[in-house]
């Protein structure tokens, strides 16, 4: 028999601080496990990537329990700075570098395609969250930069995908920005994690799933069923079972394409919009460590970055006060105008990987057990992909490019994300 021990994995320290996602949502009412059960399929995590998960497998017409011990949303999920881009952490030259164009290329317009299939899923049940559709701006930190971006976009075209190239001019002309180069792209979005969990969440109950508060301990998997044991004495039995647990790691071996790393971000004070620059378009800056930027409805500026390998969370938290003033120190070099008052901060742990791609499929060596992991900077696109993924999986499906994303996959061993103005080629292949 195959065992999982959760009972180590815990969300308490993942995040601190106080991000400013709306409570105003209906906060789902967890019921107290009161006997055995026996589901179809049970989602371990009650987060952003399970309440996808439990919402997309209930409307499959699967029996289905979604199990947290938390408060659901209120551990990964509201550390999340929801920017739904499909544009990864390694760009679509790098992934050319690690896989090969063709790969890299149907890597990329899945990712494409979930913000799309996302922001549908959002539109057709009418859920409040703040769904805003914007473009993505993905600036150089230098001069030498700008080339490495020309030839970028110059894949994406011969990929199909919707981006522009634009020089010093264009920028200081569009959006008023001092940098050397940028590539402005279509297709990406913004939202509130914590609202959008929450109405999941209420979808998949209403479909059927039921939403239970308890601890699992330990999952066994033997004879095609997966069976998980809780905090008090009662089993849950499933045919599948699916790990959402966030960046609240289970017992299982990660691969070594895998680590836990911090990042920290603040909210400013409400501003008139004439401050912020135009469109509200998502920015994305190349520095080393990178900067980003969205804005909120209400005015406020959303930046972060500043990632380091701190996984201690009294380190990470003690971090705090000296990661936010650098990021306000970035954010007005960009912005000169805008109000950097800083009216919330925050910090959190995640997990990354050396090729920017989530871990999705079957857990090795645990059959009927499928995983959800290492979202990095692409959390929700990357977590609706998952719902696809193993969603098609428990159903029978396969495609081929399923393994991109499979936890055993053969892949570089963990780099640090360079400049995009250093050699590509050879941080990709030493």
């Amino acid at each position: 028999m195959a065992e999982i021990d959760l009972a180590e994995s815990s969300q308490n320290r993942l995040k601190s601080g106080i991000p400013p996602w709306s409570r105003a949502g209906t906060k789902p009412t967890y019921q107290p496990l009161q006997d055995h059960l026996k589901v179809d399929a049970m989602v371990i995590g009650g987060g952003i990537t399970g309440a996808l998960m439990g919402q997309h497998l209930s409307e499959r017409g699967l029996s289905v329990v979604i199990i947290d011990r938390e408060t659901p949303g209120l551990g990964s999920t509201v550390a999340s700075t929801a920017m739904l881009q499909w544009e990864i952490d390694r760009t679509l030259g790098e992934l050319e570098h690690f896989y090969g164009f063709e790969r890299a290329v149907g890597i990329y317009r899945r990712s494409a395609a979930s913000v799309a299939g996302l922001s549908k899923l959002i539109v057709a049940n009418r859920i409040a969250c703040n769904l805003l559709p914007r473009q993505s701006l993905f600036l150089t930190s230098n001069q030498e930069g700008a080339g490495d971006l020309l030839r970028e976009v110059e894949l994406r075209r011969r990929a199909g995908l919707p981006s522009r190239y634009l020089e010093h001019c264009d920028l200081f002309t569009e959006f008023e920005l001092d940098r050397d180069a940028g590539i402005l792209s279509r297709g990406s979005a913004e939202a509130d994690p914590l609202l959008l969990t929450w109405a999941l969440l209420d979808i998949a109950v209403k479909q059927g799933a039921r939403l239970i508060g308890a601890s699992v301990t330990k999952l066994h998997s033997e004879g095609g069923r997966v069976s998980a044991e809780t905090d008090g004495s009662f089993v849950i039995e499933a045919e599948t079972a699916v790990l959402a647990t966030g960046y609240a790691m289970p017992g299982i071996d990660m691969p070594k394409l895998h680590r836990t790393t911090s990042s920290w971000a603040l909210a400013t004070m409400p501003q008139d919009p004439a401050m912020l620059w135009r469109d509200q378009v998502l920015i994305w800056e190349d520095s080393h460590p990178y900067l980003y930027m969205r804005t909120t409805p209400d005015g406020r500026i959303i930046a972060g970055g500043e990632d380091d390998d701190t996984v201690d969370p009294a380190i990470r938290d003690a971090k705090l006060a000296e990661k936010i003033m650098t990021i306000r120190e970035k954010m007005k070099r960009l912005l000169s105008r805008a109000d950097t008052r800083v009216a919330t901060a925050w910090c959190g742990t995640f997990g990354e990987t050396s090729d920017g791609l989530p871990l999705i499929g079957p857990v090795p060596l645990m059959p009927q057990v499928y995983a959800a992991y290492g979202y990095g900077g692409n959390g929700i696109t990357f977590s609706y992909l998952a719902t696809q993924v193993i969603g098609a999986m428990i159903g029978g499906g396969y495609r081929d490019w399923f393994d991109d994303f499979a936890l055993d996959r053969d892949a570089p061993a963990f780099v640090e994300r360079p400049s995009i103005s250093e050699d590509r080629r050879e941080t990709a292949l030493n």
